[in-house]
Order: C-alpha cells, then sequence, then structure tokens
C-alpha cells in the first residue's frame, strides 16, 4: 500500500498578491496626491510614440497583476533555492523603483530621477526574467508585458528628461 502525501502548503497566496498591490499603489498615491502638480507634467513636450495618458493606469495594473503572478508560481514552487533568492531581491527591487517613480515625477518634479528610475526598472526587469526563465518558464512568460512597456517606457522618459525642465535638479 502506498503512502499518501499531503501537498506541499502553498507560501504564496492571494491575499499576499493584494496586499503587495495595495501597498505599492498606496506608496505610488501618496506623492501624487499631496505633492503632484499635474500642471507642471502636463506642460512636458513628449516624443510621438508615447503612449496616452488614460492608458498608464491599465498597463500597469495588468503589468503588476502579471508579477504578483509570476512572484505566486515561483514563491509555491516547493524548491526553494538562491535562484529563487535572486527571483525575489529583484522582484522587491522591481516593485520598489514602481513605487519610487511618482515621487520622483510628481512629487520632485524630476524628470531625470524619473527616467533613471524607469531606466533601472528595465534593467532589473531583464535580470528578473532572466532569472525566472530557469525557475518556471510561465512567470517569465508573466514578466513580457512588463519587459516590452519599459522598452518603451525607458525611450519615452529618457526623451523627456532631455527636452523639459527638472526643477528638481534645477536643469533645463
Amino acid at each position: 500500500m502506498s503512502q499518501l502525501t499531503s501537498p506541499v502548503p502553498r507560501r504564496f497566496q492571494w491575499w499576499h498578491a493584494l496586499g503587495i498591490l495595495a501597498l505599492a499603489y498606496a506608496v505610488c498615491a501618496v506623492p501624487a496626491l499631496l505633492q503632484g502638480d499635474l500642471s507642471f507634467v502636463s506642460r512636458f513636450r513628449e516624443p510621438s510614440v508615447a503612449p496616452p495618458t488614460w492608458l498608464f493606469a491599465p498597463a500597469w495594473l495588468f503589468i503588476n497583476i502579471c508579477a504578483v503572478t509570476a512572484l505566486y508560481r515561483v514563491a509555491n514552487d516547493p524548491r526553494q533555492t538562491a535562484l529563487h533568492r535572486r527571483f525575489y531581491a529583484l522582484e522587491t527591487a522591481s516593485w520598489v523603483l514602481f513605487a519610487a517613480f511618482n515621487t520622483f515625477y510628481f512629487g520632485l518634479k524630476s524628470p531625470v530621477l524619473a527616467a533613471a528610475d524607469t531606466a533601472a526598472l528595465l534593467v532589473v526587469t531583464v535580470f528578473s526574467l532572466a532569472t525566472a526563465v530557469r525557475l518556471d518558464r510561465r512567470a517569465a512568460l508573466l514578466l513580457l508585458p512588463r519587459l516590452l512597456w519599459l522598452v518603451l517606457a525607458s525611450y519615452v522618459a529618457i526623451w523627456i528628461a532631455l527636452n523639459n525642465p527638472d526643477v528638481f535638479l534645477g536643469l533645463g
């Protein structure tokens, strides 16, 4: 008679994902609500490939749901190795960079710092995706929307930083 084994309990539950999203969006909202000056940003010159403003919120919501789903898959892998820990560190860095963007862009009125943040998030995403490929290919696929968006966003952010004033750094 074979012995039944109980399934490994899930380390990462849906409420963990909800908590990550809620915390990240709360951190994002504070500088925009308390210090944000949309008129400052609305005067920016933008490249012709810049997405319309209304697209950012739904795009990032989709991207972030994909990211926490990737995290769910990796965190619930019964094997937990150094590669898993690298993925967690990279994803933590990506959430910190995501949450910091509004402080740089709206709070400090610094398109240069916002562009650096966006480019750093692109680099972290490349490494996170490369790590995820070795752990769980479906998790890696879930990070592709963020990578694709950030390729465009990095170009747009750098273009904006080079062609508009930066109040915080006193440029332009």
